[in-house]
């Protein structure tokens, strides 16, 4: 990811760097996430990312949105979530549906061989996460679709400077972006 912002001076946000210490702690035993230890997560990364917008300015924010709720979430904080009143027999019709993309936001979605990414974690020092986790995030991935507004990167097949040459070329096609 570094590779991709030196050209364009961008601020990067790690997501990483925002996980409640109580995920770290259980991410460092072994233990994969919940929905539930990742929603407070997404939340604190949404306000990272409105703040960006609201600045006018470009950013990349790194971090692992496996499912579309997850990407909802990182684009419209709370209205992601359904409506509903707990202990009502009667039940409260759901909001309209939120867009799947926003124009100034563009997802990269990273994907590769299961082999080589578990490797490539294996070898990483001084991470919490460790690489026996991946096996729950490919089993939680929902990849994303197109009209998320997703550029999609095989990173087993493509070297850092493809990616980056194809990240430049799709940026260069839009005025103002945030890449989550």
């Amino acid at each position: 990811m570094i590779y991709i912002l030196m050209g364009f001076g961008w601020p990067l946000h790690e997501g990483d760097e925002f996980h409640p210490l109580e995920n770290i702690e259980k991410m460092a035993r072994g233990e994969a996430l919940t929905d539930q230890d990742r929603f407070p997560w997404l939340l604190r990364l949404h306000e990272v990312i409105e703040r960006e917008r609201c600045c006018g300015g470009n950013a990349l924010v790194a971090c692992s949105a496996l499912k579309r709720l997850y990407r909802q979430i990182l684009l419209y904080g709370t209205r992601a979530f359904t409506c509903s009143q707990s202990g009502s027999q009667q039940e409260v019709p759901p909001p309209p549906p939120l867009p799947p993309a926003c124009s100034d936001i563009c997802f990269l979605f990273l994907h590769g061989d299961y082999h080589v990414i578990y490797q490539r974690l294996a070898s990483r020092k001084g991470h919490y996460m460790k690489a026996i986790l991946l096996r729950s995030q490919f089993d939680t991935l929902e990849p994303p679709s197109d009209e998320e507004n997703v550029l999609s990167l095989d990173i087993t097949t493509n070297t850092i400077t493809d990616m980056v040459e194809k990240v430049e070329k799709h940026l260069m096609s839009r005025k103002k972006l945030l890449l989550v």
